[in-house]
């Protein structure tokens, strides 16, 4: 008796479960909610959207909303000149971590500007004509504390193998310096017009492997290039590639090699390159590696002069023009068969240099802290690239080195820069006849030791294990580089940052499904090995949005692109239903009349929800 009563019993608390599984299943799907439609945007309306979603995310006109015509004047005048912002609260303690700062990337800068004007083919002083009027524009302009303007290695070793491939630069030297000028010019026109109109996206195109490696091929073929430099070779191949410049080097061997030039450029690059250790061992130091270029250069100065090594075929730099920058706007051609010639060098070599300074002023906005407008940016370094060129100037941007030698030395502001571009100022208008008895292998010592740093391995090796294709990228552009040229190598490194994207947009990742057990959560089988298929229900998920370049792909994982899928799977009696659709995604499946062909009731906000609709079993035995 007693054991029938509590079989009765266990049977009347399932039924109660039974009936509150079966009362929950009813609720959860009776109360199901659907998919929002946002509302209907005509033509005007879906452009302005995507306008403002491309260009003004971050609605830069915010801070003028309902603010007095004064009041608009003053923002609008900090906007361009960030300097009348942040100079209101400019204090004596920032000027001598400015000062400071400033002195030490001058010592840096001024033998590097000479031994890049080289690399543009270009006399000594429009090195240092670079380093004194860009850097004061930008201390005006730019948004960054500790980026260093002036001339850089890989941008000039571009501009001048670009320039050299249309004009010579000996026997058509006025030529040859009109065209640096207009590259300039337009480089600066590229880098503010994209600035101007927030396009600083487009240079996200070229992606950090590619940069990577193209960097690391411009590093060495800079250091060959040095070694016409550093070891006193005359007669040395304007081929860039490693293979061409070799044969250079090894048939110059017997009667080419200058042992004097050898001795002093193996000993003070050897000098430099344990002062750039002592740097990395100990921070406290890292005025050294600033300062021992410039001890280099007047030491080597000094030596040739009292052992008149010039005589004994040690090549000098024998004069640098006297006197700041001179106007050059008449120099820049607008008209003509260089214009065009010009124009095509700019785009391409302000590009590269607008890539190079705006991972440098992000890099140090992290380390400090603080943001950096990437469109003030580049109108910044634009502006002051077409002032430049019309003041003599060639292509200038941040510089690794000395924006790296500004941070450790405690640069407070972009004071720095003006500090250093009057330090400039000052050998340009008393120093320069001093630089005559510099011989140019301190010169190639100094640019070899400088491009060294541009060779990552340690990114070079993270790249590999995080993503292989990336890898072949930053490869491929440091081959290219390498192993034909400049160019080739930039090219390269463009084709496979942009086959990437495209691979990205016609092979998306697809995912298989799975329930986790005990929730209603769906995800990765692969990731999640304990997630389980629902019977008689594959779940994919597509990680893109499906076009009809990737729609033969998706298909191919096991489901078509909108009608072309929902008409092959009724012909297999499969049924096709959509979860979470985003809202264009579902704004456009109604306008299309995709949803009423389907049918709304097959559109579900959750997984969980879809798999409940359709499942050969109630959602309470899949848990």
């Amino acid at each position: 008796m007693s054991h029938s009563k509590n079989e009765e019993v266990e049977t009347k608390e399932m039924d109660i479960k039974s009936m509150s599984s079966s009362r929950r299943y009813v609720h959860s799907a009776r109360y199901l909610h659907k998919v929002g439609v946002p509302p209907k945007q005509n033509l005007f309306q879906e452009f302005k959207a995507t306008v403002r979603e491309t260009f003004l995310a971050d609605d830069p006109l915010r801070p003028f909303k309902d603010q007095p015509r004064s009041r608009k004047f003053v923002l609008a005048t900090q906007a361009i000149f960030p300097i009348l912002e942040w100079g209101r609260s400019y204090s004596w303690r920032k000027f001598r971590g400015d000062l400071i700062a400033g002195l030490t990337i001058a010592s840096l800068c001024i033998p590097q500007d000479i031994g890049y004007a080289k690399l543009a083919y270009l006399d000594p002083q429009y090195g240092l004509y670079s380093s004194f009027v860009p850097p004061l524009i930008y201390a005006f302009m730019g948004s960054s504390r500790d980026i260093a303007i002036g001339p850089v290695a890989v941008v000039s070793l571009l501009l001048g193998t670009m320039l050299s491939d249309e004009l010579d630069p000996v026997q058509n030297k006025p030529e040859y310096l009109r065209l640096a000028f207009t590259a300039t010019f337009f480089a600066g026109v590229t880098q503010a017009t994209l600035g101007f109109l927030r396009l600083g996206f487009l240079i996200e195109f070229l992606s950090h492997a590619a940069i990577v490696g193209f960097m690391g091929g411009a590093a060495v073929t800079i250091a060959l290039q040095q070694l016409k430099g550093l070891l006193g070779i005359k007669n040395f191949t304007k081929d860039t590639d490693i293979i061409s410049v070799m044969k250079s080097v090894w048939s110059n061997v017997e009667h080419g090699w200058n042992w004097q030039t050898i001795v002093i450029g193996v000993s003070f690059l050897s000098f430099l390159l344990f002062a750039k250790y002592i740097g990395k061992r100990n921070k406290k130091f890292f005025w050294v590696p600033a300062i021992a270029p410039l001890i280099s250069v007047v030491l080597s100065t000094f030596f040739v002069f009292i052992t008149h090594a010039e005589k004994q075929g040690v090549v000098i730099v024998k004069h640098i023009e006297k006197g700041i920058n001179p106007s050059s706007v008449n120099q820049i051609y607008f008209t003509g068969e260089y214009l065009v010639k010009g124009m095509r060098i700019g785009v391409i070599a302000g590009m590269i240099a607008l890539t190079e300074a705006a991972a440098i002023g992000r890099t140090f906005a992290a380390m400090k802290d603080y943001q950096i407008d990437g469109n003030k940016e580049m109108v910044a370094l634009g502006t002051m690239n077409i002032v430049g060129s019309m003041t003599s100037c060639y292509i200038a941007t941040g510089s690794f080195s000395r924006s790296a030698v500004n941070f450790m030395a405690g640069c407070e502001t972009a004071v720095s820069n003006i500090v250093m571009s009057c330090v400039v100022f000052l050998t340009l208008e008393f120093i320069t006849p001093l630089f005559k008895y510099t011989p140019n292998a301190i010169l190639a010592a100094i640019i070899i030791s400088a491009v060294a740093g541009l060779l990552d391995f340690e990114a070079a090796i993270l790249i590999w294990k995080i993503d292989k294709f990336d890898f072949l990228a930053c490869m491929g552009a440091f081959l290219g580089t390498v192993f034909s040229s400049v160019e080739i190598g930039l090219l390269i490194a463009v084709i496979i940052s942009f086959a990437k994207i495209l691979l990205q947009v016609t092979r998306p990742r697809t995912a298989i499904l799975g329930k986790l057990p005990g929730t209603t959560v769906y995800r990765n089988i692969q990731q999640y090995p304990e997630a389980t298929k629902v019977p008689g229900i594959l779940i994919i998920r597509v990680d893109s949005a499906i076009y009809f370049s990737n729609s033969s792909y998706v298909r191919e994982s096991g489901i078509h692109a909108l009608e072309e899928l929902h008409g092959s799977l009724q012909k297999k009696n499969i049924q096709l239903i959509l979860a979470n659709p985003g809202p264009v995604v579902i704004e456009k499946l109604h306008a299309s009349n995709f949803a009423n062909l389907i049918g709304d009731d097959k559109i579900f906000l959750t997984v969980a929800d879809a798999v409940s609709s359709c499942s050969p079993k109630p959602v309470q035995e899949q848990v």
